[in-house]
């Protein structure tokens, strides 16, 4: 049997037995916090292709069975572990030659807040990894992470790296810009608000800029971290082939949805009352929070100093990025009115 195999951007005929020789070649073990997850997955599937052992680190281990199919039999291995509790930490990263930080939140629930997850749970992933002899970290972060952001959400991204860093001095951060992907949380979130509201937020104009990168191609920028492409201690930042405006993005979104709706523009300080004013709804009925709406006042995209340095995915090997046409009409043709069927006559 043969099969097409993508390394690092390019593509060539692969056959069963050289599968078979990669996976024995590789077989190093490598330990993924939140490979359940969005982006998670993608980066377990990965791995799992490029014949690591994978180890899965996350709260209910029994919801993550959707996971082992993506590889051999036994490769993949669900683990129960929680950030909170050091002692899980240490058991899921023992024997592990690469441990993968992916856990982040986009909006606190519970006991599951911004400074819980992103600094102390980044923190006791990478103290367990140092004391495990682990030899690579990589710990995935988000492009916007700084002390002076204005959010939350990037301050204490900042905070988390400069945590891991402590720990693990070595460790290699990855930076993605806003994710696209089927399970995304920006096209899905405005392709169903375009759906159902009559107005859609244009928050401070529209000018934010975002570099929106496929959750494919951070995967390949991640197992190519974890095969040792990138240089220790050095900071990744991964943004998508084109750069847009938040309206261009809500201008795309509502073309592959279907949709035509028109916009109300709200400056920031509008949109951050608005924000707080839903505060007692569920998250997921809310169009924005107050953090993101903070986010928002600040650039998502690439840094010159990235571009000029090599810390980017080109600078990794990963060529042939995917754009969001490529990728994002198949998943928001269910927002449209007929869903799969308006391409029919009638």
């Amino acid at each position: 049997m043969l099969r097409y195999k993508r390394i690092v951007g390019s593509t060539r005929l692969e056959s069963g037995m050289e599968r078979m020789e990669l996976q024995a070649q590789n077989g190093a073990l490598v330990t993924v916090f939140g490979g359940s997850g969005f982006v998670g997955r993608h980066v377990v599937r990965e791995l799992a292709r490029q014949g690591f052992r994978v180890r899965s680190a996350t709260r209910r281990p029994d919801l993550a069975g959707h996971l082992q199919p993506m590889g051999g039999v036994g490769q993949i291995q669900p683990v129960q572990a929680n950030l909170r509790y050091p002692d899980s930490v240490a058991a899921a990263v023992a024997g592990a030659d690469v441990v993968i930080n992916m856990v982040g939140l986009l909006f606190k629930s519970g006991r599951q807040t911004f400074d819980a997850v992103h600094v102390d749970g980044a923190r006791a992933i990478a103290h367990a990894a140092r004391a495990a002899g682990v030899a690579r970290l990589i710990h995935v972060s988000a492009i916007g992470a700084s002390a002076n952001s204005p959010g939350n959400y990037g301050r204490t991204k900042a905070a988390g790296e400069a945590a891991v860093r402590k720990e693990f001095p070595d460790a290699v951060i990855v930076r993605p810009s806003i994710v696209f992907g089927p399970e995304d949380e920006f096209f899905n979130r405005f392709a169903d608000m375009a759906r159902k509201a009559p107005l859609l937020p244009l928050v401070g104009g529209g000018r934010t800029r975002f570099q929106p990168v496929y959750a494919g191609d951070v995967a390949l920028a991640v197992a190519a971290a974890a095969q040792g492409t990138a240089k220790p201690g050095l900071v990744y930042e991964l943004g998508g082939p084109e750069v847009l405006t938040f309206r261009q993005l809500l201008d795309r979104t509502q073309e592959m949805a279907g949709r035509h709706r028109g916009y109300l523009r709200l400056p920031f300080w509008a949109a951050k009352l608005g924000a707080f004013l839903t505060v007692p709804l569920p998250n997921a009925l809310r169009p924005l929070t107050v953090d993101q709406v903070r986010m928002l006042q600040a650039d998502n995209v690439v840094s010159e100093a990235a571009q000029n340095e090599g810390r980017t995915l080109q600078g990794l090997g990963i060529l042939g990025l995917h754009a969001i046409d490529t990728i994002v009409p198949a998943y928001l043709e269910q927002y449209k009115a007929k869903g799969q069927y308006s391409h029919y006559r009638g």
